[in-house]
């Protein structure tokens, strides 16, 4: 199927577009539709449903919180595990001059 895409007008490119777009959402919609119904096959042939292997591979991760590698000499409940944004009193005592590692633990 080919268009003389020239020979068209702006409010008939426009309705193309329209409908290639809708076209275009239908078959996705349909391909993950597809998808699922795959993956519940696979799954159902070792015997579990796809929920069953979503919960289980949630639960099976688990996020441990990084230790800390940095205390903060003048109050030792504060402390900085190295990532993300510097706290305050890590600012503060390299502004002062102090070299990050004499806040290591």
């Amino acid at each position: 199927m080919t268009f003389d895409l020239s020979a068209m007008s702006r409010k008939e490119l426009l309705q193309l577009q329209s409908d290639v777009d809708k076209a275009l959402q239908e078959a996705e919609l349909r391909e993950r539709q597809e998808a699922l119904k795959a993956a519940e096959e696979a799954a159902a042939k070792y015997g579990f449903s796809l929920d069953e292997i979503a919960t289980a591979s949630r639960q099976g991760v688990k996020k441990t919180k990084a230790a800390p590698k940095y205390r903060n000499p003048e109050n030792p409940e504060e402390t900085w595990t190295g990532r993300g944004r510097k706290p305050h009193w890590v600012h503060a005592a390299l502004t002062a001059g102090k070299d990050i590692s004499d806040l290591e633990i």
